[in-house]
């Protein structure tokens, strides 16, 4: 694969995710009915001040992620969101492939694409030795 290629696919990965945790993000600023009832479904207070909670730190965690300079930061930051959404569908007993792996999916993309587009995670993480 050439460098731009990696670099677009890497764009494009990453585009998905930023897309994805905007609209996660935005949704619970101005909490709607099945963002209450998704809350309560998860075991979770269901006030509007504490979706919009999540709402902000969903957004900052993402923009983060998509400014090139604090990107590390923003995917380690997602990573640890990720790992709280698997737990919590773990603990209530979702279906495994479909919500309690999302969170992997989501972090597969998140860091493959910040792996990609970025030269210095490369270098830090490289997957092979030549």
């Amino acid at each position: 694969m050439t460098a731009k290629a990696t670099l677009w696919t890497g764009r494009v990965l990453s585009g998905l995710v930023i897309a994805f945790l905007t609209m996660d993000g935005a949704i619970k600023l101005v909490p709607i009915q099945p963002v209450t009832d998704s809350l309560r479904e998860l075991g979770y207070p269901t006030s509007d001040s504490f979706a919009r909670f999540l709402g902000v730190v969903t957004l900052v965690c993402t923009a983060l992620y998509a400014w090139p300079r604090t990107s590390i930061l923003g995917a380690v930051l997602l990573t640890g969101m990720m790992g709280g959404a698997i737990a919590t569908h773990l603990r209530i007993g979702d279906p495994l492939f479909s919500h309690t792996l999302f969170g992997v999916y989501l972090g597969l993309f998140l860091w493959g694409g910040l792996w990609l587009r970025s030269g210095r995670l490369r270098q830090v993480m490289p997957i092979s030795q030549s």
